[in-house]
């Protein structure tokens, strides 16, 4: 008679298996959706809104909230959302070697310089605007650059969620810009705060 450790496993069991490990394989080459996500989400979320309150939608200050107060809840709130993404990327690369290594690092050096090159050209030409229109030139450009990386990056990972995150953060940008500096914050703090939230939830949800 066989004992328990004898018997041989079912189809069914294995295909259970597999199918787990696909799963936690995954998990760990994509990283935590929610780490990724999430905390640009919620840092956005905060920065965008103290932006809104500052613009408003007539010219109007909706609360005494300066710019330069407004930048600083952005700011801050973007160091932790980064120091989080951060540390869900470490892991996510850990135990990575070879060609997945080296795209990633060229990766992130992309986004470096993509940002840095915002910097030049918005400082460059912020000074010549008036302030809403100085802070539309930031706001912009810097969600364009969020725009084409995660487009690039779908596209490098075959990623389509990342891709067409990246697509509706490019539509959410441009109808911002176009509608003036109190609707871009809004939309940005509602539709680029919020669903990159919904989208880190919904992601991790998908991957388990």
């Amino acid at each position: 008679m066989m004992s328990d450790d004898d018997q041989v496993t079912s189809p069914e069991e294995m295909l259970r298996v597999i199918e787990e490990q696909r799963a936690a394989t995954a998990k760990w080459l994509h990283g935590d959706p929610l780490l990724l996500y999430a905390p640009w989400g919620v840092a956005w979320l905060l920065g965008f809104t103290a932006f809104f309150l500052h613009y408003g939608l007539d010219g109007r200050p909706y609360a005494p909230i300066s710019q330069m107060q407004a930048l600083a809840v952005l700011m801050g709130a973007q160091m932790v959302a980064g120091a989080v993404a951060a540390f869900g990327i470490v892991r996510m690369n850990k135990g990575i070697r070879g060609d997945l290594t080296a795209r990633g690092t060229m990766y992130g050096y992309a986004w470096f310089a993509g940002m840095m090159l915002v910097v030049v050209i918005a400082s460059r030409v912020s000074p010549l605007l008036p302030p809403d229109e100085s802070g539309l030139v930031w706001g912009g450009a810097s969600l364009m650059v969020v725009a084409v990386m995660h487009m690039a990056g779908g596209a490098i990972w075959l990623n389509w969620p990342m891709f067409f995150i990246g697509a509706w953060v490019a539509g959410v940008d441009a109808v911002g810009v176009l509608l003036g500096a109190g609707w871009h914050a809004l939309l940005t703090a509602v539709l680029l705060g919020g669903g990159f939230i919904v989208a880190g939830l919904w992601l991790r949800r998908r991957c388990r």
